[in-house]
């Protein structure tokens, strides 16, 4: 199961697999705009839907936070192509 924090100090998000870091998702946050900047799986997590437990809660955290979203990168582009859900929260 993928457990996703946010890490304030690091300005990211973290998903944990068993304990286990299995990535991140980099953000800035600018008033009510939070930028995705970068999104990383470790390697050996790829393909188990770690990135898309990522974005899923990114967009649900801001969503709750009120916040627009920017997707500066390619991975959080492509899943909101994929997921019009979300689409309200573009920026």
């Amino acid at each position: 199961m993928v457990e996703i924090k946010r890490n304030e100090s690091k300005s990211r998000y973290e998903a944990t697999v068993d304990g286990c870091a299995a990535g991140f998702a980099a953000y800035e946050r600018d008033g009510r705009t939070v930028k995705i900047t970068h999104t990383v799986v470790q390697p050996e997590f790829e393909g188990e839907g770690v990135g898309s437990a990522l974005a899923k809660h990114v967009l649900e955290q801001s969503r709750a936070s009120g916040q627009k979203v920017v997707p500066a990168c390619e991975f959080m582009a492509a899943y909101l192509d994929k997921h019009p859900e979300f689409k309200d929260l573009l920026a």
